[in-house]
């Protein structure tokens, strides 16, 4: 099971990610700020996508342990 530091880590860095993406549509940001929230950007960018893949992993190893466990309950059942 995730973490719920892990789980609110990840929803406060995409919260992050929203928040930096409408800062960067603002016309009044200066360059310097804008260089440096899209860097900050790209590395919270970096961590869900990481995160995201790591969970469709886990999912696709529990959903093939659940296919191994049905076949194996199949398979008793034919005896």
């Amino acid at each position: 099971m995730a973490k719920k530091s892990d789980k609110n880590n990840f929803e406060s860095k995409l919260n992050r990610l929203e928040e930096i993406s409408s800062l960067l549509e603002n016309e009044n940001i200066g360059l310097e700020e804008a260089i440096a929230l899209y860097e900050e950007g790209i590395e919270l960018s970096k961590y869900c996508v990481t995160t995201l893949k790591n969970a469709e992993l886990k999912i696709t190893e529990l959903k093939k342990k659940l296919d191994d466990i049905s076949s194996d309950n199949f398979e008793e059942s034919d005896k």
